[in-house]
């Protein structure tokens, strides 16, 4: 049974996700680890459960989820996994970081290209990628169905939605993908998102003003 760790890095206050099992094995999703000193909390965590990661893993490629992309590929000596659609705002990452006043090193190159239906394994367990753009060209989601949750990314979020206004975004995309991907997921799944608190499919579906079911 896969068991999740989460963490509020950076400056946008990012969620970062480790997830592991009985294995230990564990994947890395969004680290958004900016500093130092953030880089030192994932690192003692993974340590201290005594951890072995085996993938980094990004739900879209905005600054504020890959501060960290660099520092875990090359301390765990992991393989980027994304969506293709995503490289052209991985690509802008540095250009970005230089618009906001932030630090940004160079990019790790991405391994493997995730794509709807495909499955992550993780020691014992798996995770069912879903295809989720609208806030970003090449969004996914991870979907444990036996566990009942799914880490989103800035998909949906508790009362809200991603920003669409930013290169690549679309309102309409999102909100077919909201609907289709997410709201067709049993009421009772839990969603992990890119920043703020759990929430819950069935609760979205009635309460969120952006988009109801």
């Amino acid at each position: 049974m896969l068991q999740i760790k989460s963490f509020t890095f950076n400056p946008f206050s990012e969620n970062t996700y480790v997830l592991y099992d009985e294995t230990l094995e564990c994947v890395i999703i969004d680290p958004g680890c900016y500093d130092s000193s953030e880089q030192r909390e994932l690192a003692d965590f993974i340590a201290h459960k005594q951890l072995k990661p085996v993938k980094l893993l990004n739900t879209h490629c905005h600054v504020d989820h890959v501060f960290g992309n660099l520092y875990a590929a090359e301390k765990w000596n992991l393989q980027l996994h994304m969506n293709r659609e995503d490289l052209p705002v991985l690509d802008s990452f540095p250009k970005v970081c230089q618009m906001y006043g932030l630090m940004g090193s160079a990019q790790p190159e991405p391994s493997v290209f995730l794509e709807e239906g495909d499955e992550v394994k993780v020691g014992n367990s798996a995770l069912k990628v879903l295809f989720t753009p609208g806030h970003s060209p090449g969004s996914i989601c991870f979907y444990s169905p036996e566990q009942k949750f799914v880490i989103g990314g800035d998909v949906l979020f508790q009362g809200s939605i991603g920003r669409t206004d930013l290169p690549g975004g679309s309102f309409e995309v999102l909100e077919q993908s909201i609907r289709t991907k997410l709201y067709t997921l049993p009421d009772d799944v839990k969603v992990y998102p890119g920043h703020g608190p759990h929430t819950v499919i069935g609760w979205e579906k009635v309460n969120n003003p952006f988009v109801t079911a």
